[in-house]
């Protein structure tokens, strides 16, 4: 699992790659417990199973749509700003992989043709309004 944390505030986590070769056969929680999007991983064999269940209704605030990207085929370039709308990192994704945007901004680039992605969000989703801000990529913000 790979932490990108902020140059502005280093006790900010912004992002969790966790590459798909990483994969154990525990389940392993990829986010912290305090975060809105809770992510975790483990592989299930045959014959696995786990307590059927339910969730029980009840009221959670959310400050920030955090979200994850599973890239199913293909390749993406990961464009990762810190809390200052700066380039950070650029880490490169792979089928299988996962990227966990908590904090900062982010933008993905396709780099094969054919590259399908799942996407996970918080919710409820309020519309771009209410949801997002855009970033100036101009030149002062490559790494």
């Amino acid at each position: 699992m790979e932490k990108i944390f902020s140059r502005v505030n280093p006790d900010v986590l912004l992002v969790i790659i966790n590459r798909f070769d990483t994969i154990a056969d525990e389940r392993r929680d990829l986010t912290p417990a305090e975060e809105f999007l809770q992510v975790s991983c483990f592989k299930m064999n045959k014959g696995k199973t786990f307590k059927a269940h339910k969730h029980l209704k009840q009221t959670r605030v959310t400050t920030i749509t955090q979200e994850s990207f599973v890239v199913m085929r293909g390749k993406i370039k990961t464009i990762v700003y810190d809390l200052d709308d700066i380039v950070i990192a650029e880490p490169i994704l792979n089928a299988g992989d996962c990227v966990i945007t908590l904090y900062g901004g982010h933008n993905y680039l396709g780099l094969e043709d054919g590259t399908i992605i799942y996407e996970h969000k918080t919710g409820p989703y309020c519309g771009v309004e209410k949801d997002k801000t855009y970033i100036d990529q101009g030149e002062n913000n490559a790494i």
